[in-house]
């Protein structure tokens, strides 16, 4: 008997093995998109040694449109309906300004960070639309809110939440809702690389939030899940901040001009 469907995309990274757990537990047939074949490998393993079974394997790259299209219509042939996506994968390069900035390198961001999604997008659409049913749950960031470095990552961002809400006004009448989460900081492995600049870095960052802390995987996956549950059937073009309050205001200037102690 075929099952319901959620596909993650960039499923072996630190949010989408968190994801992967959440709907897993949910009782979801997971199918794990990325197109890193060695990362892939690991997730099936863990899946397989917490769960007793493993995640439907999808290796594809979502700059290539379609490739991605025929891929969900495999999922949907072999498996069983889509009735959820979550778009989750994302690249950044170690460029944070516009100064350093390349064509190159602002393509590379921007076809996996916003093409690769309306890529992966579109064609899931189409099934659910069969179905008049279904739910779109896209991991933006607070970088699409306001300027934190990285443009070419921040740009994509941004037009991820407009992507959104555009699929709620015009596939709300079908069935189906779509939103984003926006996570502030988020302790995984793709901090790699400024953790050996600054070993201390979640430390340094976390005067800036008002809970101060700092985001786990697993927090976006709550909100994910939550955001794709019944839980929320009238909840669609929104976006849900995760960022222990960085969003709500600039608290350290917030001290300063009032001229009071906020501790």
């Amino acid at each position: 008997m075929k099952q319901d469907i959620v596909l993650i995309s960039g499923a072996p990274g630190g949010i989408g093995v968190a994801l992967c757990r959440k709907f897993i537990e949910q009782g979801y047939t997971v199918a794990a998109l990325d197109r890193d074949e060695a990362a892939m490998q690991r997730l099936e393993k863990t899946m397989q040694d917490e769960f007793g079974s493993s995640v439907i394997p999808v290796l594809c790259d979502l700059t290539e449109g379609q490739k991605v299209r025929e891929a969900v219509d495999r999922i949907e042939a072999d498996h069983g309906p889509i009735s959820r996506l979550v778009n989750n994968a994302a690249f950044i390069t170690e460029t944070g300004n516009l100064k350093r900035m390349t064509p190159e390198k602002w393509d590379a961001e921007i076809s996996v960070n916003l093409n690769g999604v309306y890529n992966l997008t579109a064609p899931v659409l189409d099934h659910m639309c069969q179905r008049q049913s279904g739910v779109v749950t896209t991991v933006s960031s607070v970088n699409g809110l306001a300027a934190f470095g990285h443009p070419a990552y921040s740009a994509s961002k941004a037009g991820l939440i407009s992507h959104m809400q555009c699929v709620a006004i015009e596939y709300g009448p079908r069935g189906i809702r779509a939103n984003c989460v926006l996570p502030g900081t988020v302790a995984t492995d793709a901090w790699k690389a400024r953790i050996e600049k600054e070993p201390n870095v979640f430390e340094l960052l976390k005067k800036w939030y008002p809970l101060g802390m700092v985001a786990t995987p697993e927090d976006v996956a709550e909100a994910v899940w939550f955001l794709s549950s019944p839980a929320a059937r009238v909840i669609t073009g929104t976006s849900l901040r995760v960022d222990a309050g960085l969003m709500a205001g600039n608290r350290l200037m917030a001290q300063e001009l009032s001229q009071e102690d906020f501790s």
